[in-house]
């Protein structure tokens, strides 16, 4: 790891820069963009019952939005104050009351009437609840009784039989951590997150191709490069404080890129508003956007290097790092014969951008002496994901963009803390600190006291599926315990969901809210355990950010609408096993917060620090300031691996789109806005091409059907700046066109992107029993199976 250590916050350019302004005219007048004043007032009013505590969570505690890592209301990137509306729409999360009894006694169709907005809006989940075979209504229980039912399920069945699931709402590390050790030492391996669904990809290509799974850079080193580059990532509505560190970049006379296949407003201009400057007048952000297929990332990546090479013909060490390539990187001639090998024409035809705008960023890459390689759910949610960012790093590593100050590759994340879960272990391919597999389960077994059990465990996808295995396989899942998560709005195909979550004889849903797939049957029961939030956790907690920056959270005292009978998540699980394995459940019991810090660091040698933490304000970084520093891997033989990747093969159809699903204004699937402030479309809208809509006679607002062998959805046209012969939609309602069981290859995560048909609503509704359903729709091919 790097021997540099971070700086510190760095100080912000006190001059205005106009050159970077949107509009002289103030605050966006005119224009679609968010309200930020506006509904920071409106947060504030939903808090107005508990505002003291409110501010003490924005002030003290570490955010539990994104993976920036604000800490109260300050960062290690920049000095001065950092606030957004991001954080503010989980606020309430924190502070509202518990639901009340009149609406938890309601029957459960009466419950079900509710959307997920309108169940998060009614509070907190207050007591630990049961709803058994056939009743109608949830009913109140003792955290005994309770835990009892669930540890006397869990003792009948064999671990192979059950699975844990942690999602990324405010976890913390302790929680992700001693889940991870309690799964194994009940003797089950299947635990997975909701990290491992966005992000695994980037740490299994990363591993492999220069030996390390985690972010090489920093934010600060945004700030000076000379290009930085986002693939499929909308940082500035995932992590909105991110575009003040794109303003001081562009300040610093960075060139920010974005390849997408939407043009997406909030990173085409944005108006931050904790930063005067931009408040008033805006920011224009991308200096250009490269609008690829979705899917097209590699054929793009290609081009790119194939003119690199063809620069070398001309002048050897043009475009080429050949001094860090000799000293710190395998495979170079391998990859240049690929690359070389593929025609113009099939690059451009899978990445859809021209050979000369190609060239053009080629040649921009080729003059820049640093670069930082930024990426996505855009990257990482395909079913070659670990090849999409396998070639992001055969870019950075041609070029020696890797180990240094202004340089790196980082795998953006979107929440807070996701990047410990894994870390921590909460995975079925890892252990704290390493793969799961040889010296790592020999060194972990030596530090618990207890052997781990030695079969593979199965991702969250395939757990599912397993529900619906014969009653007497051994992997047929019979139980469920969910740390927060709503599969219903996360997963493909929600109506295969529903049916496998029914199946189930027992579901645990440790939470703070309840949600849709809360009120799904249960063949014995369901029940819900109320949890405490991150501020609330005894001794504190910490999480970690993108950037490997690990916070301490102290707990915050004065919520004036406690929840007395919840309980902190890590705690949880130490009462489950102490129940399902009492004689040795000493094991895993830790006393306090600090005990479980003492152990992770020991678990886990990156976050050896961790256990110094202890009040508001405390960070450190594990790994220094840039991994891979000096271009030294921590690969068996120092280097960095160049991967020869072949385009995929989408077999798109002629007449056929290619579909992806986008966030809007929401926090994973929690939405808070129904119409996109960013871009005005409503939840069912259907992003498409001003040509392909005119070529297909669809004019804007017209209802269309999307549909293919999966599924089918019901929208409305709404003409936007994205690449021909590719559509948008929303996350989670686009999630009826996604297959299940088409998995990435090498990480296992679920294919967001699909091919579709569109077809005007009114001819395909008319005809769809005798043609569409019967026949087009299964005749019909798109991306086949990974």
């Amino acid at each position: 790891m790097g021997e540099t250590k971070h700086q510190g916050p760095m100080k912000k350019a006190k001059m205005p820069a106009p050159e970077h302004w949107v509009s002289p005219i103030p605050f966006g007048l005119g224009k679609v963009k968010p309200k930020h004043i506006r509904d920071s007032m409106k947060i504030a009013w939903d808090n107005k019952d508990n505002l003291g505590y409110a501010k003490n969570i924005i002030t003290k505690g570490v955010c539990d939005g994104c993976a920036l890592g604000v800490s109260g209301l300050y960062d290690q990137t920049l000095s001065g104050p950092h606030i957004c509306t991001t954080r503010l729409n989980v606020l309430r999360l924190n502070t509202m009351p518990a639901v009340e009894d009149e609406i938890l006694n309601k029957d459960i169709d009466e419950l079900r009437e509710y959307s997920s907005t309108e169940l998060r809006e009614l509070g907190r989940v207050p007591y630990p609840m049961i709803r058994r075979k056939g009743e109608r209504k949830f009913s109140r229980l003792s955290w005994d009784d309770a835990m009892d039912t669930i540890a006397d399920k869990m003792k009948a069945l064999d671990p192979k039989q059950y699975a844990f699931y942690l999602t990324s709402r405010g976890i913390t590390n302790e929680s992700y951590y001693v889940a991870a050790k309690v799964s194994r030492f009940l003797g089950a391996n299947h635990i997975d997150n909701a990290s491992r669904i966005c992000h695994s990809p980037s740490k299994t290509a990363m591993k492999r191709s220069v030996g390390v799974g985690a972010s090489t850079a920093n934010y600060q080193d945004w700030i000076g490069t000379d290009v930085l580059m986002f693939w499929g990532s909308v940082a500035s509505n995932s992590s909105p404080v991110s575009t003040k560190y794109m303003l001081e970049a562009k300040k610093k006379g960075t060139k920010i890129i974005v390849i997408n296949p939407y043009r997406e407003p909030s990173m085409d201009e944005y108006w931050i508003p904790s930063n005067p400057e931009s408040a008033l007048f805006g920011t224009k952000v991308a200096d250009d956007f490269y609008q690829i297929n979705i899917g097209g990332d590699i054929a793009f990546m290609h081009g790119i290097m194939k003119h690199w090479f063809d620069m070398e013909e001309e002048a050897a060490g043009s475009a080429i790092n050949h001094e860090f390539v000799d000293e710190h990187v395998n495979g170079y001639e391998e990859l240049k014969q690929q690359v070389i090998a593929q025609s113009w024409e099939e690059i451009t035809a899978s990445s859809g951008v021209s050979r000369e705008r190609i060239i053009e960023l080629s040649d921009l890459l080729a003059r820049s002496k640093n670069a930082v390689f930024a990426w996505a759910l855009g990257l990482t949610m395909h079913s070659f994901a670990t090849d999409n960012i396998s070639q992001v790093a055969n870019l950075a590593l041609l070029r020696g963009f890797l180990g240094r100050q202004y340089s790196g590759l980082m795998p953006f994340r979107g929440h807070s803390s996701v990047q410990g879960s894994g870390e921590m272990g909460a995975d079925p391919f890892v252990l704290p600190g390493g793969d799961f597999k040889g010296d790592n389960i020999e060194r972990i077994e030596k530090l618990w006291g207890f052997d781990v059990p030695k079969w593979q465990g199965d991702v969250v996808g395939v757990t599912l599926e397993n529900i619906m295995l014969p009653e007497d396989h051994e992997r047929k899942i019979k139980m469920y315990y969910l740390s927060g998560g709503n599969f219903l709005e996360t997963m493909p195909d929600p109506d295969f969901v529903e049916q496998a979550l029914s199946e189930l004889d027992v579901r645990v849903h440790q939470d703070i809210i309840l949600n849709t797939s809360t009120l799904v049957d249960a063949k014995e029961a369901v029940i819900v355990l109320p949890a405490k939030t991150r501020y609330e956790q005894e001794d504190g907690g910490t999480s970690t950010s993108t950037e490997r920056m690990v916070y301490f959270s102290p707990e915050i005292e004065g919520n004036k609408n406690k929840i007395e009978e919840a309980r902190a998540e890590w705690k949880i699980y130490i009462d489950l096993a102490k129940r399902v394995k009492p004689e040795t459940a000493h094991l895993v019991d830790f006393k306090d917060g600090y005990e479980v810090r003492e152990e992770m660091a020991k678990a886990n040698p990156n976050y050896d620090g961790v256990q110094h933490l202890k009040k508001q304000g405390d960070v450190f970084q594990w790994g220094g300031a840039w991994l891979c520093e000096g271009g030294v891997c921590p690969t068996p033989d120092g280097r960095g691996n160049l991967i020869p990747v072949e385009i995929p093969d989408l077999n798109r159809q002629p007449g056929d789109f290619y579909l992806t699903t986008r966030r809007g204004k929401q926090f994973n699937s929690m939405v808070y806005k129904t119409t996109d402030p960013i871009n005005g479309a409503e939840r069912d809208d259907v992003l498409m091409n001003k040509a392909d809509a005119k070529d297909n006679r669809l004019a804007e607002g017209e209802a269309v059907v999307l549909y293919n062998r999966y599924g089918v959805f019901q929208g409305r046209v709404r003409i936007a700046d994205m690449a021909s012969g590719n559509l948008g939609v929303h996350f989670p309602e686009g999630n009826f066109l996604l297959p299940k069981g088409r998995y990435e290859q090498f990480a296992k995560i679920p294919d967001y992107n699909v091919g579709v048909k569109v077809e005007k609503a009114e001819k395909f509704n008319a005809r769809k029993d005798t043609e569409y359903l019967e026949k087009r729709v299964d005749d019909l091919e798109d991306t086949p199976g990974a």
